[in-house]
């Protein structure tokens, strides 16, 4: 990790800069904001706070998207409070100890990391729901509640956008998991929980599953037509390639393809992957009614 100095007092910024070089970061050093937004290419800064004739509100702004700890010689509104909501992180009050600004460089570190993967997974989960559809409106919706279906994204997609309608914090917990008890009873009770694959338990296990809800708020999905004690929705779809409980035959499958690949592939490379000529593709295209736009 790289850390960008900007302290006009050359002895104090050398200092921080060795000690920072000896914990294992690499270092720069800047006396001037100008010269800093210029060539800087650090990964956090250290700002001071305290360089006359010099405007520094415009490096958080250019930076917030970094690590920005302000060292401070004093705290008031121009030091502390304006730079904070431009975009700084934090603050730290010189003198300081060294261990302090290495201790908040890790903390948001690690939030910075953490920040990352959470938009990395709420990109990816909303890119392979984006084609599930849901009629039900989900406004009407309220939980606690058991949704029946034959595909069990579509309760996904159920749970994730009631959760996000309602500013709630779902929790995901997997029946099918060894540990769901105690990831239910360990999570807060102010969540909402996302519980799936009821249908893989037993009547003994739904029991105590139950019961460990008593008080919680919930969305379970089944596969099964399961009898409990709190209100059930069914929500399902008539695609045949989703259905479960169904064995596809070769003309459904080779209609499902040929809907949702013909403008993926041209002809010749989708008559390949299905194993037909391509006079055999133009023939289950006239029996389907499946015409290509051109």
């Amino acid at each position: 990790m790289k850390i960008t100095i900007i302290e006009n007092e050359l002895y104090l910024a050398q200092s921080i800069s060795a000690k920072l070089g000896q914990a294992g970061y690499e270092t720069e050093v800047y006396s001037s904001v100008k010269e800093a937004m210029a060539t800087s290419t650090g990964d956090a800064y250290l700002l001071s706070t305290n360089l006359p004739g010099q405007n520094f509100n415009s490096l958080i702004t250019k930076y917030k998207e970094k690590i920005i700890i302000l060292m401070v010689s004093y705290i008031n509104n121009d030091t502390v409070a304006a730079p904070l909501k431009l975009g700084a992180n934090d603050y730290i009050v010189k003198p300081f100890i060294i261990e302090e600004l290495q201790r908040k460089i890790e903390h948001y570190k690690e939030y910075q990391t953490l920040k990352k993967y959470k938009n990395l997974y709420k990109e990816y989960h909303e890119y392979l729901l984006q084609d599930i559809n849901i009629e039900n409106d989900i406004e009407k919706i309220s939980s606690p509640l058991v949704v029946l279906t034959n595909y069990i994204k579509m309760v996904d997609k159920l749970a994730f956008t009631y959760a996000k309608n309602k500013d709630r914090v779902l929790v995901f917990v997997p029946l099918s998991s060894k540990d769901w008890k105690s990831k239910i009873e360990k999570a807060n009770k102010k969540h909402l929980l996302y519980i799936s694959d009821l249908q893989t338990l037993k009547k003994g296990e739904r029991e105590q599953l139950f019961d460990i809800l008593e008080g919680r708020d919930f969305i379970i999905s089944t596969t099964s037509d399961i009898e409990t004690p709190y209100k059930q929705i069914e929500i399902n779809t008539d695609n045949k390639l989703y259905d479960q409980n169904e064995i596809l035959t070769i003309d459904d499958y080779v209609k499902f393809i040929v809907n949702n690949f013909q403008y993926q592939y041209p002809d010749t490379e989708l008559s390949k992957k299905l194993g037909i000529s391509r006079k055999s593709l133009w023939e289950k295209r006239k029996k389907y009614g499946i015409f290509k736009k051109k």
